[in-house]
């Protein structure tokens, strides 16, 4: 049930921003309906509202996103202090371990990227600042999840269904809650090919200034680089260093990584 003070229809516009991602960068009027569950006349309405205000183009058949969309992200990235205190962190250490670096808060059921520093591409899919991965498949959503309270850690093992998205993926939730169960014992989270085939990551949180996991930074590389050993021996040392120090920055210009 609905809440009184509830917009559907500005629930219904956001969905239809949403239902373009990289997969789909230009739909029809007929598959924004079908995906959004709208009639035609309803996403037609959405559509070409959101044109007159300048998020959506089309040419008369397709419809696609405009860059003022970033607008909407970009408010909300730019208040953060998480990533502007972390960003040079994660620069040191990617020129310490010659491989990408990440940051990385919780949003729902998902890791969101607030901050990378990348050296060369080793996914099939390009990360930027806004992209989403399931947080069971990643080594910064283990770490997040480790993290949250026990009651809400259940109720996300509760209501997710993790995909197989590699043959190394867990997927059943015993399995999955004894790995968070290490990985918050141990204080980082190790992946190998659990998202994609050919990557491995490591990740350690962050913590704000009462000590509670508000993001975490990673290490990724490709399976052909580094063993899961050698990951544990040379990358683990210095992004502990960089989310210590990182830990330390947020204590010491006062800010709280929750605004994250």
């Amino acid at each position: 049930m609905r809440e009184p003070h509830h917009v559907q229809s500005l629930e219904r516009g956001l969905a239809v921003i949403r239902a373009f991602d990289a997969r789909r960068p230009e739909l029809t009027l007929s598959e924004v309906a079908r995906i959004c569950d709208l009639t035609r006349a309803a996403a037609r309405r959405f559509l070409l509202t959101l044109a007159d205000l300048g998020y959506v183009r089309t040419d008369g058949r397709l419809f696609s996103l405009t860059p003022r969309v970033l607008e909407l992200g970009y408010a909300y990235l730019s208040s953060l202090s998480l990533p502007d205190v972390a960003a040079p962190h994660l620069e040191r250490l990617v020129s310490q371990v010659h491989e990408s670096s990440s940051l990385s808060i919780l949003d729902g059921d998902d890791i969101v990227y607030v901050a990378r520093v990348p050296t060369s591409r080793i996914m099939a899919v390009s990360i930027n600042l806004g992209t989403r991965f399931p947080a069971y498949a990643t080594s910064m959503g283990r770490v997040l999840l480790a993290a949250l309270p026990p009651a809400d850690l259940e109720t996300y093992l509760d209501r997710v269904q993790p995909a197989r998205l590699t043959a190394k993926t867990i997927v059943s939730a015993t399995a999955l809650r004894a790995e968070l169960s290490l990985v918050r014992a141990q204080g980082y989270a190790l992946v190998d090919q659990e998202l994609e085939e050919g990557l491995r990551a490591i990740a350690a949180p962050i913590h704000d200034r009462a000590g509670v996991v508000h993001g975490a930074v990673n290490v990724s590389v490709h399976a052909a680089r580094a063993t899961v050993d050698v990951m544990r021996r040379r990358l683990l040392p210095p992004l502990l260093a960089a989310t210590s120090a990182i830990d330390a920055d947020l204590r010491i210009n006062g800010h709280h990584a929750a605004r994250a």
